[in-house]
């Protein structure tokens, strides 16, 4: 028989006590848990996780939307796909992460939760943070002032957004890359359209179009137009935006048919694209015929090249003009059909 002292049991107990802490201990985990819900999830019921061509896992979702998988993954930044929306989210083995969204309303009503959550609510934040600033009212009527201020306030937003989030370095360092890059987009896209509307003033003469072909018969100048606004779409049939916009461009002629408003569609197909001049023509006047076109439908005659086109500074379509009943300027660059800024100029027009 072994006799321990008093010292001597306290030390075995000791160890004994630490062996069995480092018993119960687990072994990292080598991969990630990750769960959440969407609500009114789309038919697929299928989350998509992927990073480029390196890895893809598509996680089962519930008919009540919930979710719960686990997934091996190198350290980094993954997207997510959810029918036809996207995100993303910082992953690592290890974490037990989660978050919630809704599919009718995707980025502005995702939250995550769990490990990793303030790097990625901060990442989907700061993405949705240009909104805020860049609004319709500025790109529906873009002015330096305007445009320096927001710039501003944006800067401001990400500063402020920042103290809400614990965040490493390498986070504050690609938010801040986003906010420069964003920035540097936007003002780009909006000088040229602010110097487009300084050498086009509103209220000053419009350029004019002279006999141009009339897809009905015979020829139209903007002059026969005289007495009503004239709301002008310049297109082409290779051109794929242009033809997006011919769904809302048939909703807004119907809404405002028969008000003092004419609706014209000006081609500028050309030989480049088609390869002649009457393939040109012939493509124009199938695709109005195919397409049911409404308005006026006209084919410019000298495509890019023709007086308006140029005076206008066209050199990327569509571009719509609107113009007033005395042949002035209203917008240069008049919202499209698709944006309800459109709607709001017009009834403010035909109703003053």
């Amino acid at each position: 028989m072994i006799n321990l002292n008093s010292y001597q049991m306290k030390k075995l107990l000791l160890l004994l006590c630490v062996f069995a802490i480092v018993s119960c201990q687990e072994e990292p985990k080598d991969y990630v848990t990750l769960s959440g819900k969407i609500s009114n999830p789309h038919e697929s019921k299928t989350l998509k996780v992927f990073k480029d061509k390196t890895y893809e896992k598509n996680i089962t979702i519930n008919d009540d939307g919930t979710f719960n998988d686990t997934l091996k993954v190198a350290e980094g930044d993954y997207s997510i796909r959810h029918g036809d929306e996207y995100g993303s989210i910082y992953l690592k083995n290890g974490f037990e992460s989660s978050f919630e969204t809704d599919y009718e309303d995707f980025d502005n009503t995702l939250v995550y939760k769990g490990d990793g959550a303030d790097k990625n609510n901060y990442s989907i934040k700061s993405y949705l943070l240009s909104g805020e600033y860049f609004d319709d009212a500025l790109f529906a009527n873009p002015n330096k002032a305007a445009l320096d201020k927001a710039i501003t306030s944006y800067k401001d937003g990400f500063k402020a957004l920042e103290k809400n989030y614990t965040l490493d370095s390498s986070s504050i360092a690609n938010g801040k890359k986003t906010m420069e890059g964003t920035i540097a987009s936007i003002e780009k896209y909006l000088s040229s359209k602010i110097a487009l509307r300084e050498a086009l003033p509103e209220g000053s003469p419009s350029p004019t179009f002279e006999n141009y072909v009339n897809h009905k018969g015979g020829t139209t100048s903007l002059s026969d137009l005289k007495g009503k606004y004239v709301y002008v779409d310049v297109w082409a049939t290779w051109c794929g935006p242009c033809k997006r916009e011919i769904p809302s461009l048939k909703k807004v002629e119907e809404q405002f048919h028969g008000q003092n408003i004419e609706f014209v569609s000006i081609s500028v197909d050309d030989a480049r694209r088609s390869g002649s001049d009457e393939k040109a023509f012939a493509a124009w006047k199938n695709m109005v015929n195919d397409k049911q076109l409404g308005g006026i439908q006209l084919f410019s005659d000298k495509a890019w090249q023709s007086d308006f086109v140029k005076s206008y500074k066209i050199n990327g379509i569509p571009r719509f003009i609107l113009i007033d009943p005395e042949g002035n300027i209203v917008s240069p660059d008049a919202p499209r059909p698709s944006n309800p800024a459109l709607v709001d100029l017009l009834k403010d027009k035909l109703n003053s």
